[in-house]
């Protein structure tokens, strides 16, 4: 095993690693804040060295690997009941947005997707949650357009962002639902992986090298979100959002 991880590292190469490490920290660091983000932060720099079906394996594991070991932190407070339909409906989007994409222009519809992304932050950032829950359609609904992402760009978040974000009052509420989501978003993920072969020894030995930048931008995040999440979560969740949403449509418009 640690000749495999040593030959995984020379075949990478020390300097590549390196930004690997740092991509890693500050993915994990931000996705500790704000409770997503991590994909949208890590995967451009790992695509960059593995291939893409070994670098959404390892992204998906260095999710559950740290949600896991960090869970603690976050589950008491998540919201749990909300996420049992979208989680239900999400993986049936899925199924349908993989179909979808067969059908439909792929830039035009990431385009609007892009565009709505931008919209709701637009609403968001004038909107205050009402104390009251959500609808049980509003969550189902949010599951489906999830799944309907993941399916066809394999980007569940931004729904499922924006839902927590209108929907829950406190920061840490928020948070932690997100946090909880995309930890057992994680575990689907990586079921669908090995039902499709994508699980390698090669993105295992990937998973084991980024844990360490992981665990150490996931503990920062935590600490920082200690210090200043009442006060800086929603303006630097909102700022991410937006990142998120202009970069889906620049893709689609520069395709």
């Amino acid at each position: 095993m640690i000749e495999a991880i040593a030959q995984t590292f020379a075949e990478i190469g020390f300097y590549r690693m390196l930004a690997i490490w740092a991509a890693l920290l500050c993915a994990a660091l931000l996705r500790a804040f704000t409770g997503f983000g991590f994909a949208l932060a890590a995967m451009p720099v790992l695509a960059l060295v593995v291939a893409p079906t070994d670098a959404v394996v390892v992204t998906a594991a260095l999710t559950l690997g740290t949600s896991l070991l960090s869970a603690h932190r976050f589950w008491p407070d998540a919201p749990k009941r909300p996420l049992v339909p979208i989680l239900l409906m999400s993986i049936v989007g899925t199924a349908v947005g993989a179909q979808l994409l067969a059908r439909v222009s792929a830039d035009q519809f990431q385009l609007w997707i892009g565009l709505g992304v931008i919209v709701a932050c637009a609403v968001l950032t004038f909107y205050h949650p009402a104390p009251r829950p959500a609808k049980r359609g509003v969550s189902i609904v949010t599951g489906l357009l999830s799944g309907l992402m993941n399916g066809a760009f394999a980007i569940p978040g931004p729904p499922v962002i924006v839902y927590a974000m209108a929907t829950q009052a406190q920061a840490r509420h928020s948070r932690a639902m997100l946090l909880t989501y995309f930890m057992l978003a994680a575990v689907i993920a990586l079921c669908v992986f090995a039902l499709s072969g994508y699980l390698t020894f090669r993105s295992l030995w990937m998973f084991v090298l980024g844990m360490p930048a992981m665990l150490i931008g996931d503990r920062l995040g935590h600490a920082l979100f200690a210090r200043y999440g009442t006060l800086l979560y929603r303006r630097i969740a909102l700022g991410v959002l937006y990142a998120v949403g202009i970069s889906i449509t620049l893709k689609a418009l520069l395709a």
